[in-house]
């Protein structure tokens, strides 16, 4: 069977991260979510892929290429953003009977792939996850094994199952994509399709029990790092590395080739450091950060449970919280992100210029590619800085910065 990878969305909602490459390309536990997912497909059996680009296409074909994983991958561009339908549309002439859907923001385990496998048996078959707020995804009702109805972000769920993104169709789907009408939102909806397939009982549901992650918003992205890094069986320290004396390396600690952790470092597990890092000297590494490739972090600096990504340097005297950072930023001596407001409620994340409620105590920032701070910033709970910003020595980041913008 051929798999089917939407890979061709912006992922507004993730910005400033996503300003500069494909949400599916944003990483958890050190790989991107897209690699994730082929690694799963691959273990299933699958040997095709065809992968529906678009946004920043170049950053997935050249991570990826044509072959990933005994996986052979061929790409089809979707040009204009017109809807998932659309996207699915893309890939006709790609495929055969029968083959599997998947969207390339979810995260996934390969029982799931498995079980949605095992269960398919109508034309066409959907994965559904139990959920704690409903009102947030699409809601499919069931009746028996078949789909009853589906309803995106009811005011009333009529279940807690929620479309998790991943589909077994027939060549038939693409004759109902054909006959559906733009939404209200001027898109081709692949929703609308599945009402299609309801109306005439062609389409059952198959509910996973396994590690299934919607990439929604920019904090889904650390809970799903630490699920993942939960999850992993394997951490290895490389022979390649160095690991000075008077280090401490407590619990499950990977560190990559070329890496170097100086003297006086305390590295609490479990965590991933990446190659060619330099970690220390006399600094403090807590559980589920994720260290980058080519990362550098300094003299008395502590970081907790943040992403950072690859050629990022950590000035000295520095502390990092509960936050994503992006590509080759700088951080100037004694700069500092605050992760917890001062009246320990809730943090807020501006989302599509819209401040939402993350439903986390403590949050950092989020932090494009490039970016350069001066010594002793302040960076408020919450706050994102868009690719490129300078920060000035002395600032209080209180609102968002945009690209290019120095403060």
């Amino acid at each position: 069977m051929d798999a089917i990878i939407l890979a061709a969305g912006e992922g507004t909602r993730l910005r400033p991260l996503t300003s500069t490459r494909p949400k599916p390309m944003l990483p958890v536990a050190g790989k991107p979510i897209l690699e994730w997912n082929l690694e799963a497909l691959a273990t299933c059996g699958f040997k095709k892929i065809v992968m529906v680009v678009g946004y920043k296409k170049e950053i997935i074909q050249r991570y990826f290429g044509k072959k990933f994983k005994n996986l052979n991958i061929e790409y089809v561009e979707q040009r204009e953003q017109l809807g998932t339908a659309h996207a699915v549309s893309m890939a006709e002439k790609k495929v055969k009977n029968d083959f599997l859907i998947m969207n390339g923001d979810i995260l996934v385990s390969e029982d799931i792939i498995k079980k949605v496998l095992k269960e398919h048996k109508n034309e066409a078959s959907m994965c559904l996850a139990r959920v704690s707020q409903p009102e947030e995804y699409g809601i499919a009702e069931l009746g028996g094994r078949l789909v009853k109805s589906i309803e995106e972000k009811p005011e009333k769920p009529r279940s807690n199952l929620a479309n998790a993104g991943v589909y077994i169709f027939n060549k038939s789907i693409f004759e109902v994509i054909r006959k559906l009408k733009k939404s209200e939102r001027m898109e081709y909806e692949l929703t609308d399709a599945l009402k299609e397939l309801i109306k005439q009982k062609r389409l059952d549901g198959s509910v996973c029990r396994d590690r299934w992650m919607d990439i929604g918003k920019p904090w889904d992205l650390l809970d799903a790092n630490e699920i993942t890094i939960k999850r992993l069986k394997e951490f290895k320290v490389s022979k390649k590395a160095t690991v000075e004396k008077y280090t401490v390396l407590k619990g499950q600690v990977a560190v990559g080739d070329g890496t170097v952790i100086k003297s006086g470092a305390y590295i609490e597990g479990p965590c991933i450091i990446g190659k060619n890092c330099t970690v220390g000297p006399n600094c403090f590494i807590r559980p589920y950060t994720v260290l980058m490739d080519d990362c550098r972090v300094g003299n008395g600096v502590e970081v907790k449970n943040c992403i950072i990504m690859a050629g990022t340097v950590i000035g000295h005297l520095s502390y990092v919280g509960d936050s994503i950072i992006g590509e080759k930023c700088n951080f100037g001596a004694g700069t500092k992100v605050a992760n917890l407001r001062f009246d320990d409620s809730e943090v807020k994340v501006m989302v599509k210029e819209e401040l939402k409620a993350s439903g986390r105590r403590k949050f950092g920032c989020l932090m494009g590619d490039n970016v350069k701070t001066g010594i002793n910033v302040s960076i408020m709970p919450g706050r994102s800085i868009y690719p490129g910003a300078w920060v000035s020595a002395g600032s209080v980041v209180r609102n968002t910065i945009y690209a290019e913008e120095q403060v």
